[in-house]
């Protein structure tokens, strides 16, 4: 096994090796704005020592690209530049997280969600992801207005399963899949039709974190 020691860290045979097929897999273009590179940090991982990275590349990158195609660049052609705070998580890392009260839904909420290379319970394909909105964030109220302008234009834009908005301004969790849901949570202000017209089946009320 090759060793190379600098200071109290070793780079051994197996660690290149995984750093080559992390930096190959990264480099994958999922659309024109995105690359998986993009969707795989962790702050999870990165605090305890776990690598966040596909079981499934094919699947996990067949899912992000429909995510980004269909859903993050229209979102961001309309609004400007996205940056992404979470997206994919490896099914072992999920449940690490919601084992340990960090942020993590169980595993069968996230297959077809933040775990991208697993099907759903209904055999559906699905990707999300955490965005924020820059722009957005200067120029809305609060964040209530700025989720009700996202809502509104993304019903009509957007081919979404389900936006998650949380107390942070411009703050959302956005997915598609293969059966769309139309499901819009975490409004306290209420939309109208007007502002929705999208054929959206529900709108919750309830904060989330």
């Amino acid at each position: 096994m090759l060793t190379r020691e600098k200071g109290s860290k070793a780079v051994t045979s197996t660690s290149l090796k995984l750093f080559r097929e992390l930096e190959r897999i990264g480099r994958i273009r999922l659309s024109p704005s995105f690359f998986l590179r993009d969707f795989l940090h962790s702050e999870i991982a990165q605090s305890h020592g776990m690598i966040n990275k596909p079981d499934d590349l094919n699947l996990a990158v067949e899912n992000g690209t429909r995510l980004c195609v269909e859903i993050l660049e229209p979102l961001q052609k309309h609004f400007g530049t996205i940056r992404v705070r979470s997206g994919y998580r490896s099914a072992e890392l999920n449940a690490f997280g919601h084992a340990h009260g960090l942020k993590c839904a169980s595993n069968s909420r996230n297959y077809a969600a933040h775990i991208w290379d697993h099907l759903d319970a209904h055999g559906n394909r699905g990707a999300s992801a955490c965005v924020v909105l820059p722009a957005l964030m200067s120029r809305a109220g609060d964040r209530d207005d700025a989720g009700v302008v996202v809502a509104g234009w993304a019903s009509e834009h957007l081919p979404f399963d389900r936006i998650m908005f949380f107390r942070q301004c411009a703050t959302f969790n956005i997915g598609w899949r293969d059966s769309p849901r139309r499901i819009i949570i975490g409004l306290r202000k209420k939309v109208s039709a007007r502002d929705c017209t999208g054929g959206i089946s529900s709108i919750a009320t309830t904060l989330c974190c």
